[in-house]
């Protein structure tokens, strides 16, 4: 697989998904709608094909069997659902190609979110689990194993708030035919949320033979630039991978967002991140198809199509 770099991906799913009217107010969030209204999905991704972006992230980022299991489905029906999430991306694109575009075929990455997502309680914001790395391995397994089968070009494991899970997730990846990226979420430009250095993170990552970019997501905007300066010391031939938030306030009692994003100075954050030596950008929360148009649109032709 080969990929030209800088890699432009997508921003996030669930402010979208509300736009459209999704009701996201319940555990599965936006993994229900693979469920009831996958045609929400398919828009959302169409959305940021057309801003621009050349990978999109699929919508199993808090879709796991414990989840659909918790709820009634049975092993089979859950593993279905994520892999719908694929389908669906895959017919996004499909869709995009023949619109009449002479871009590039995008790319899919599998998302793989963290043990906290599928809790809805907001403890991916922290990472203290309180769980064993049995535990953590065992929800990790099945879902990884399933998306390695499908059609996805690679995993985005993302918003991983704690040292103790992506060690968990770099040993599951030893096993996997898909190559991924590490994204950690971080509460400062130094530490994951949980507080570990990132040095140390990226340190452990830089020769796994599957991981071929880290950095981190879910993040404030205003630690991205200190961040890549850091994950850039220990990361050797890794690429790097960014996309924040909106550097919003999120409040996970009444799951509600505080503040606004402006897509103009998005982009111009992300014209530095670029210039520090970011491989792989795009957003995340409250990141939408305007903030990836606007980065899409500096330094033409930067993004090839």
């Amino acid at each position: 697989m080969y990929i030209k770099y800088p890699l432009l991906i997508d921003g996030g799913l669930s402010n979208e998904l509300e736009k459209q009217g999704c009701n996201l107010n319940q555990k599965l969030w936006s993994a229900k709608m693979l469920e009831s209204d996958s045609e929400a999905i398919i828009n959302v991704h169409l959305d940021y094909l057309n801003a621009g972006a050349q990978c999109i992230i699929t919508s199993s980022y808090q879709a796991s069997i414990p989840g659909f299991m918790a709820i009634g489905y049975d092993r089979t029906t859950a593993e279905s659902y994520i892999l719908k999430s694929v389908h669906l991306a895959e017919t996004a694109i499909k869709r995009f190609m023949t619109s009449g575009n002479n871009r590039a075929k995008p790319f899919i990455a599998a998302s793989i979110g963290p043990y906290g997502a599928c809790l809805a309680d907001g403890s991916e914001y922290h990472g203290n689990y309180g769980v064993s790395d049995e535990k953590l391995r065992a929800f990790h397994l099945s879902r990884i194993r399933a998306l390695d089968n499908s059609n996805a070009d690679f995993f985005a494991c993302e918003t991983i708030p704690s040292f103790q899970e992506a060690k968990v997730l770099a040993e599951i990846l030893k096993e996997t035919k898909k190559s991924a990226w590490m994204s950690f979420s971080c509460k400062d430009e130094h530490h994951l949320n949980d507080g570990t250095d990132i040095e140390e993170c990226t340190a452990f990552f830089a020769k796994h033979p599957k991981v071929f970019a880290i950095g981190v997501n879910c993040t404030a905007p205003k630690y991205i630039s200190g961040l890549i300066k850091s994950i850039k010391k220990r990361s050797g031939l890794k690429k790097i991978v960014v996309y924040p938030n909106s550097g919003e306030v999120y409040n996970a009692e009444s799951k509600t967002w505080m503040g606004i994003a402006d897509p103009n100075l998005f982009a111009a954050m992300a014209k530095e991140w670029l210039e520090l030596g970011s491989d792989i950008i795009g957003g995340c929360c409250r990141i939408g198809p305007e903030h990836i148009k606007s980065i899409s649109e500096i330094g033409e032709p930067l993004f090839p199509v």
